[in-house]
């Protein structure tokens, strides 16, 4: 790990889907926070001593949907940048200061997406 080293939360209802994208943001040296739903995601986003650089959600999740995890986070974190996920990316509007990335997505889509929005 560089000490330079990001972390990123990725919220992510289906767990398969969660171990793919978390593996490969760890391959990229990345650290990983993960949650399986918002509840879980605020919490984590409550606890200030815990730095959070890019917060990773799925769309479509149970409860409060990603937009509406998005929103509270904002509350929580007003400058966290955040990317959501969705398979339904061409029907979505993403605020400003948040982005968007179609799933399915490539390794290397991921990879540029988050690199690009962390500006490294």
């Amino acid at each position: 790990m560089s000490a330079n080293t990001s972390t990123i939360l990725v919220v992510e209802d289906d767990a398969i889907v969660r171990m793919l994208i978390v593996d490969v943001l760890e391959e990229l040296e990345f650290k990983v926070l993960e949650a399986e739903g918002s509840e879980q995601a605020l919490e984590i986003l409550k606890d200030i001593s815990q730095n959070i650089d890019l917060m990773m959600t799925d769309v479509g999740l149970p409860i409060m949907d990603g937009r509406e995890l998005a929103i509270e986070a904002r509350k929580l974190r007003p400058s966290l940048p955040i990317m959501f996920a969705s398979g339904y990316a061409e029907n979505i509007d993403v605020p400003e200061g948040m982005y968007l990335i179609g799933k399915p997505f490539s390794i290397d889509q991921l990879r540029d997406k988050v690199m690009g929005i962390l500006g490294s």
